[in-house]
């Protein structure tokens, strides 16, 4: 997990406020994506099939977290989720431009 100050680390000793929980969604994030990094190096590290499977598998895990929690976290914040909206038609507007058929729908 990031090293970031994380007052909610263990036990919480009482109920979040929301802004508490959005902060601590976007900590959780940031753990899912640091984990997906480094089971990814792993899996690239190593020729053992069996483990190269194994971490791929356990990083494809992760990325499905980090959606899980993109999910709530725009839930919690409707206002964030309009920003990371705009960010989406930015890039859609350049693939546009650039003649480029998207690969994906986020």
């Amino acid at each position: 997990m990031p090293n970031f100050a994380n007052p909610f680390q263990g036990n919480v000793p009482r109920i979040m406020t929301q802004q508490e929980l959005i902060q601590a969604i976007r900590l959780d994030i940031a753990g899912e994506l640091e984990a997906i990094f480094i089971y990814d190096a792993h899996s690239q590290a190593t020729d053992n099939e069996l483990a190269k499977k194994v971490l791929e598998e356990i990083r494809d895990e992760e990325k499905a977290h980090v959606g899980e929690l993109m999910t709530l976290l725009w839930q919690l914040d409707p206002a964030e989720a309009t920003k990371f909206s705009s960010g989406e038609g930015e890039v859609k507007e350049m693939l546009e431009k650039l003649n480029i058929t998207p690969t994906v729908k986020p």
